[in-house]
């Protein structure tokens, strides 16, 4: 059987640590294309991985009817055009998350898949995290009865990535710790409690640590260095409560925060039972039997959530099946960010409608 053809489009951090290695991993696969506007970047991977092409405009195979499957792993001012033109070239599309900058731009996206009826996934990996399938088993079959409420926190100590760059430009971007780490808190907490319909939304971001750029001290700067030169106008720490048609949700997160801690977890809390879900990592299970508590950590061999998706991606391609990643479902954790963020720009509590286009 032929493998599916690929191009990768962005050859950047993610790119490199996860979605390449995954797919030359897969032996469904084969990259036919790295795309990166700074064509050394895609060099590399020609280099290193033997196999492949190298360009800078990813327009110049939008036409190539080898392609079956595109990566897009650019910043996110990208991934509605180019998902789209893909989408109608008639290629099969995983984008990385978020799907887009506002949510006005993901529901476009959606549009046009389904207008083409291609594939079009979205890069939520930790719906393919062994720890969080798990949880989300001990929901549906009861273990933990009924979860009225669930709290993540992502907050680290002074943590920005690329102070005056890409990620702190929020027509880049389109925000900062809520859209760059929170999308993958809000989205694992949607998956686990069935996708609830989000009913109302309160939230404040706060752009406060990282706007006196030059004054700013840190511990880390993965994406770094720092621009000075560059733009800061994005929120460093957000809080935010979410209503549904399940559980509350509430969460704080924190690029940067004056608090020496990095504290990454989900609480799941229901009337039999409760999970605490280290981010990433393992769990534990706090619940009572027969008059006594009981702790319980569960001990289980993890996938590389990454291998994963790539693996899922690539077959549903093949069997037309909707995956949990499908930007339908994504679309709904969409709304609940752009409605955090209206929220706090607006100063007010956001009624939503339910019907998430």
């Amino acid at each position: 059987m032929s493998k599916i053809k690929v191009a990768v489009i962005g050859c950047g951090n993610i790119a490199k640590s996860a979605h390449i290695p995954a797919y030359m991993a897969n032996s469904e696969s084969e990259i036919k294309y790295f795309c990166d506007i700074i064509p050394e970047r895609a060099q590399e991977m020609v280099d290193k991985y033997k196999c492949g092409k190298v360009i800078a405009d990813y327009k110049e195979i939008l036409g190539d009817p080898e392609i079956e499957a595109v990566s897009v792993c650019t910043p996110n001012n990208l991934h509605k055009k180019i998902a789209i033109d893909f989408l109608r070239a008639g290629k099969n599309v995983l984008s990385e998350k978020p799907a887009a900058r506002t949510l006005d731009e993901a529901l476009e996206m959606q549009k046009v898949q389904h207008e083409t009826g291609k594939v079009l996934n979205i890069g939520v990996v930790n719906r393919f995290n062994t720890s969080v399938n798990k949880i989300k088993q001990l929901v549906e079959d009861g273990t933990l009865g009924e979860v009225y409420h669930v709290y993540g926190s992502f907050r680290s100590h002074r943590s920005i990535p690329g102070l005056g760059g890409n990620f702190t430009t929020k027509a880049v971007s389109g925000g900062g710790v809520l859209i760059d780490w929170g999308v993958h808190f809000l989205d694992l907490i949607m998956y686990c409690c069935g996708d609830p319909t989000p009913k109302t939304v309160t939230g404040q971001a706060y752009c406060k640590l990282g706007k006196k750029m030059k004054d700013y001290s840190y511990v880390d700067m993965w994406a770094g260095p720092p621009k000075y030169d560059g733009i800061y106008d994005v929120e460093d720490f957000i809080t935010g409560m979410i209503r549904t048609q399940g559980p509350t949700i509430t969460i704080n997160g924190a690029w940067a925060q004056n608090i020496g801690e990095q504290e990454m977890y989900v609480d799941f809390l229901g009337d039999k039972a409760g999970v605490r879900l280290q981010y990433l990592g393992g769990f534990k299970l706090y619940t009572s039997r027969g008059g006594d508590l009981l702790e319980i950590t569960p001990e289980f061999k993890m996938a590389d959530h990454f291998d994963e998706e790539i693996g899922a991606f690539l077959r549903c391609i093949k069997t037309k099946e909707k995956l949990p990643s499908h930007i339908d479902t994504v679309v709904i954790t969409a709304k609940i960010m752009q409605a955090l963020y209206d929220s706090s720009s607006q100063g007010h509590e956001i009624c939503l409608d339910g019907d998430n286009k």
